[in-house]
């Protein structure tokens, strides 16, 4: 019983970054502070970005900001963003709040106890016997792992419905304090955004989540992640990440395919997460997919920015709108782990 994906909604900040004004922005933060900064400047050019949203206007920004204002920034934004791509999910399903069974909420930009859907649920009119879900953790694969973890509690429960909430601030670990060359990288990539899904084993449906499954390399925990310190979040890079969606993600999702009796011939199309201009073209060197045959990541990317977990499902949120031919999608997003998720998707 493959679970039917009922709704899928996306939504972003109000404060618009144009790319040209975050270069003006972080040269005033870091110029003559950083000694690398001019070196890395055109990390921003060659983003593939024009534009992101933020939570906070660039005023924030400017300030130095410990754990409390970037919790409390946190929680705001998040709770608002919860508020609307949830509703917008809910509206295309045909469903009310009270008509949810279970809500995934997966994020890692921030902290909250309560978490996020608990202090928004009452409001908005779920049921108080709704099953709650947090998932913090997952990073950039957590959109294809939510995906797959709601999927699961679709499957678990037939006739329930779920409804899972992806949402990251990541504008929110800037740090103004901190010059390292991974800040910087961050500062020219993340933008802030969230999406909605509604899964259940009943319903019309947009798809069918037919196969999924995750691959973590042992040794690689230092390639991705955040580092703590007193200030906040720290974003960690490793100069590896397009080397190994070259050389190590085709090999790992072929193994999964494999287990599941398919191969990359099965695919009709694909869908990634577009971590970075150079990462989309990894993705197409690994994929055989072509030069510029993942125009709808590289498209999200300049939009958006790399909004980790939400990113993969605005790109399958636009694939979905196309004209709906029948075949099986691939689903694929990296993440801190070093981990890869996969979905297969009928449609």
């Amino acid at each position: 019983m493959n679970p039917a994906l009922l709704s899928l909604a996306t939504a972003v900040p109000p404060h618009e970054m144009r790319t040209e004004d975050v270069i003006r922005e972080a040269t005033t933060i870091f110029s003559g502070r950083h000694m690398d900064f001019e070196r890395l400047m055109p990390v921003f050019g060659n983003s593939g970005i024009a534009m992101r949203y933020s939570v906070r206007p660039y005023s924030w920004f400017r300030q130095d900001q410990g754990w409390p204002e970037r919790t409390e920034a946190f929680i705001e934004g998040a709770s608002a963003l919860f508020r609307e791509v949830a509703a917008k999910a809910l509206a295309q399903a045909g469903l009310k709040p009270a008509d949810i069974d279970t809500i995934i909420t997966v994020s890692s930009t921030g902290v909250a106890t309560p978490s996020i859907e608990a202090r928004v649920m009452s409001g908005m009119g779920f049921r108080d016997d709704t099953r709650r879900i947090p998932v913090f953790g997952l990073g950039c694969a957590g959109g294809v792992s939510g995906l797959s973890l709601a999927a699961s509690m679709a499957r678990a429960n037939p006739g329930s419905r779920v409804l899972l909430v992806v949402i990251e601030l990541c504008t929110l670990a800037f740090r103004p304090d901190e010059m390292s060359k991974s800040n910087i990288i961050a500062t020219a990539l993340f933008g802030d955004g969230a999406a909605a899904a509604v899964l259940s084993t009943e319903g019309p449906a947009l798809g069918h989540i037919e196969h999924s499954g995750e691959h973590t390399w042992p040794g690689t925990t230092d390639v991705m992640g955040w580092r703590l310190d007193d200030q906040g979040f720290g974003a960690i890079f490793s100069r590896s990440i397009p080397d190994l969606a070259t050389t190590e993600l085709r090999p790992a999702a072929d193994l999964f395919l494999k287990r599941h009796g398919l191969t990359r011939a099965d695919m009709d199309s694909f869908c990634f997460h577009p971590g970075g201009a150079k990462v989309v073209s990894a993705l197409e060197q690994a994929f055989e997919t072509g030069d510029g045959r993942l125009e709808t990541e590289r498209k999200v990317l300049e939009g958006f920015g790399n909004m980790s977990a939400p990113t993969v499902l605005f790109v399958l949120e636009r694939e979905l709108a196309r004209p709906k031919v029948p075949g099986r999608r691939f689903i694929s997003a990296l993440g801190p782990g070093f981990t890869a998720s996969f979905i297969t998707m009928l449609h």
